[in-house]
């Protein structure tokens, strides 16, 4: 009974470690970040998978047509794949204008909102800077 313990613990952190990550990724979605561009293989699968659910209506395994479409790419030629990678090239400009007009909005909201900390921070406080470092240090040196 000790190890199915040890085990549905082990399980539960991997839990709250999976969750938490996705949280951060949800936040940074949720702040107007733009997503990474596909690749040529994931156009190409964008266009693959709808063939493939045409040809085969009654399969439901996301494996199955991810196999069939790793096999197709691999046994593609340049010329064949030339169509998607001048796609992915086109969606990766497109994503590098939008991701410098956001990190420019982003740069200066953060600037906007260090302005204001610090503003805050000196109008409150009777320390330096140093003084406030340095309070957590004397612990240390009382050892000795």
């Amino acid at each position: 009974m000790k190890g199915k313990a040890d085990a549905s613990t082990k399980a539960d952190g991997r839990l709250k470690a999976a969750g938490g990550a996705s949280k951060r990724k949800k936040a940074a979605a949720a702040a107007g970040k733009p997503k990474r561009p596909p690749s040529a293989f994931f156009v190409f699968m964008s266009e693959f998978r709808q063939e493939y659910q045409a040809e085969n209506p009654n399969n439901k395994s996301v494996a199955n047509v991810s196999k069939a479409a790793g096999e197709k790419w691999r046994a593609m030629s340049d010329e064949d794949k030339a169509p998607y990678v001048e796609k992915a090239g086109q969606k990766k400009q497109d994503y590098e204008k939008t991701k410098a007009t956001f990190d420019k909005k982003e740069s200066a909201a953060t600037s906007k909102k260090a302005k204001t900390e610090d503003v805050e921070e000196g109008e409150g406080s009777d320390k330096s800077k140093s003084e406030v470092e340095d309070d957590g240090s004397d612990e240390e040196d009382d050892d000795e």
